[in-house]
């Protein structure tokens, strides 16, 4: 007779953590994205240009508006830094070089180690500029250091460097006529407010120093009012508001050591009350 045998026991699996879904989207089609909205929001910042009278007209109406709120001066935040060259020069330095690459990091860094808050990130991007391009093209606005009434230092054509021409009329590169919103404030702060949604560390607050030395930048080298770094404030929050933000599960959590007791498995949930009893 056939000898009859039990079958062999399948070994247990080891358990497996459930790896979090990366929702990565495709790197080529991400970086035509970017690119497109950034060459849509050049090309339209370019067809508010040369709307001189009324850039000046709604300067003088953002200036009376801010002495009526009582909002301090421009030139107090100035004066500090025409006491020294090099540090109105770094002023200049900042504002120039700092805007568009520390936001690109930005998204990079989002993209490869926090793809959701990538996502996240790049949609109150595009809705914060979309808006601000809206209001460049309705509200055109001449910068303060255009405006007489203001008594300021156009600090990056005094000591340099300048990205602007000299005659903001004909200017190709750039709308001059585009102080509101500042998006320099505007994207400085979302690239605050990303990092500190997208990491755990204590010290993720300091990334609130961008922002505020950003502001301090834009005003005292005379390229926005106040109320262009409130009016981006405004943007951002209804855009944070309005878009989704993402699960946090892809963030990484510090590891939990179980202590088992001797001569068995610890059931569920004892780990904790074996760690404090062992002081461990």
């Amino acid at each position: 007779m056939p000898s009859q045998t039990e079958p062999a026991e399948a070994e247990p699996e080891p358990d497996r953590k459930p790896q979090p879904r990366t929702d990565r989207p495709p790197l080529i089609r991400e970086l035509l994205l970017v690119a497109g909205l950034f060459l849509v929001y050049k090309f339209g910042r370019q067809l508010a240009n040369g709307h001189t009278d009324a850039a000046f007209d709604n300067a003088h109406r953002i200036w009376s508006l801010e002495r009526t709120l009582h909002l301090p001066g421009e030139a107090s935040l100035q004066q500090p830094l025409l006491n020294s060259e090099a540090l109105v020069h770094l002023a200049n330095v900042y504002y120039a070089t700092v805007h568009f690459p520390a936001t690109a990091l930005f998204l990079a860094w989002l993209y490869l180690r926090r793809p959701r808050h990538y996502v996240w990130s790049r949609r109150v991007l595009a809705t914060v500029t979309a808006a601000a391009l809206v209001l460049h093209l309705t509200f055109p606005l001449a910068p303060p250091r255009m405006l007489d009434a203001a008594h300021l230092v156009d600090t990056a054509q005094v000591y340099g460097p300048s990205v602007y021409s000299d005659t903001p009329g004909t200017d190709t590169m750039a709308n001059q006529f585009a102080a509101m919103p500042s998006l320099h404030v505007g994207w400085a702060l979302m690239v605050a407010v990303g990092l500190i949604a997208a990491t755990r560390s204590r010290w993720r607050w300091l990334w609130l120093l961008h922002p505020l030395l950003t502001l301090l930048v834009v005003v005292g080298t005379a390229n926005h009012y106040w109320l262009d770094a409130i009016a981006a404030t405004a943007l951002l929050g209804t855009a944070l508001a309005v878009v989704r933000m993402p699960h946090t599960y892809d963030l990484p959590r510090p590891r939990r050591s179980l202590v088992v007791a001797r001569g068995g498995t610890a059931p569920a949930g004892a780990g904790s009350m074996a760690e404090a009893r062992t002081g461990r």
